[in-house]
């Protein structure tokens, strides 16, 4: 998945056993069987380019981390104690990010003004397919992980 979401764009099998053999010796039969079984699971979609298939992200890598913390969440038997313990966990940077997406979800009739940081100018301008009409997949229509 990390392939064809760098790519931000759909990608055949010989796109991605190019850009995998930059690093490491692999066959384009585990290639194709890899993408297929993510197509099975629903993490992809193909549509058929000739003899070839073009594969393209159900979801972007956010939508899906996100998705995979609100499963997480919603298993815990102490959703508050869970969440105190995963702000304990977070970084400072990773902090001043939460408190910016808090802001961004709130809207700005609950807003004070202030200067916006880097990290949410940088969710304000979302990647390709996660505009507002999308509705992002669940880890469940994404085959649980």
């Amino acid at each position: 998945m990390s392939r064809v979401w760098k790519w931000n764009r759909p990608v055949t099998v010989r796109e991605v056993l190019e850009d995998l053999q930059k690093e490491r010796s692999i066959a384009y039969t585990t290639v194709m069987t890899v993408l297929d079984n993510l197509h099975q699971k629903g993490w992809v979609r193909r549509e058929a380019e000739g003899r070839a298939y073009r594969y393209e992200a159900v979801s972007t890598r956010a939508a899906y981390a996100a998705a995979l913390m609100n499963d997480a969440w919603s298993q815990s038997d102490n959703p508050a104690a869970a969440l105190v313990a995963f702000f304990g966990m977070m970084s400072e940077e990773q902090r001043r990010s939460l408190s910016d997406a808090v802001r961004i979800v709130q809207g700005p009739e609950t807003q004070e003004p202030t200067e916006p940081s880097e990290s949410s100018e940088r969710a304000e301008r979302p990647e390709r397919g996660e505009g507002p009409g999308e509705n992002p997949a669940s880890p469940q229509d994404l085959g649980g992980r």
